[in-house]
């Protein structure tokens, strides 16, 4: 039987002929799997749950408290439209995450569980699978982030909460030697990240100060992330991690957006008048 940590050289191996103009033998009923669960997944993506964004869940049990309150108990941030082009780029991330899954199959692993329920604390999830027995957290990902899964600094900067949710279906499956298999969608580069158990957040502890958090009649005051220099004019920004945050204006009621070469700014302090575009 394989083992997980040998997945992605061996999705690599697997598809070695193909650069040299041979053929790769795929076993039909992988070929049907694979389009079952296409259409499964885009039959899922078309008809969202809105429902499910105000619960607590396994996959945003990890998040900054303060964002999740205002996701569970407030609407979004008037005029904020971000929303417009998000659907496509989840479609496409969703889609890419079953292919990942069928290469995992066709270069011989264990593929099981894919999508089962499990719960902690009263708190559900669904896991993406295992692999060759080991709890999967399958993720699709920008060069930036999937960095952090190839050079092991997800500990660092997690907005997502990824520890947290890997944790909890570990805990849930009596299992400790998961990981995540990601893929950089601009690349198409594999990498697997199998994170130290010190890494790894106490998902009980995690759960019950979510759970007392939640139940406050105001949002937790601690900000989710501090803002930062804007160059050095003196001007403070929004960090990378509140940008598409569409709660951002309840934090700073006077927040100003700047249309910069680079793309938009959200300044908190403006100190020197930037000499572009302000967005309003």
């Amino acid at each position: 039987m394989k083992q997980l940590n040998t997945v992605v050289e061996d999705i690599y191996s697997t598809l070695q002929p193909l650069s040299q103009n041979k053929s790769v033998p795929i076993d039909p009923k992988l070929l049907d799997n694979l389009g079952e669960n296409i259409k499964n997944c885009i039959l899922h993506w078309a008809t969202p749950n809105i429902e499910s964004t105000k619960y607590i869940r396994m996959s945003n049990v990890g998040r900054p408290l303060r964002q999740l309150y205002f996701d569970m108990k407030e609407e979004s941030d008037k005029g904020f439209n971000d929303s417009s082009f998000l659907p496509i780029r989840f479609l496409y991330g969703h889609l890419l995450e079953e292919i990942l899954l069928f290469l995992v199959k066709l270069s011989g692993h264990t593929v099981t569980d894919e999508q089962k329920e499990v719960t902690v604390d009263n708190i559900k999830g669904h896991i993406d699978c295992k692999i060759d027995g080991e709890v999967v957290d399958v993720k699709t990902a920008s060069n930036f982030a999937f960095k952090k899964f190839k050079e092991e600094t997800l500990r660092d900067d997690d907005p997502f909460g990824y520890l947290a949710q890997l944790s909890g279906y570990e805990e849930a499956e009596k299992s400790n030697n998961g990981g995540f298999l990601a893929i950089n969608k601009e690349t198409g580069e594999i990498t697997l990240y199998q994170p130290d158990e010190l890494d790894k957040p106490n998902i009980h502890y995690l759960i019950s100060k979510v759970k007392k958090a939640m139940d406050l009649d105001s949002p937790p005051e601690e900000i989710c992330y501090p803002p930062i220099p804007e160059g050095k004019s003196g001007n403070m920004k929004l960090p990378k991690q509140c940008v598409y945050c569409s709660h951002k204006k309840k934090c700073y009621p006077n927040l100003r957006t700047f249309k910069y070469s680079k793309g938009l700014t959200y300044l908190v302090k403006v100190v020197n008048e930037p000499k572009v575009e302000e967005i309003k």
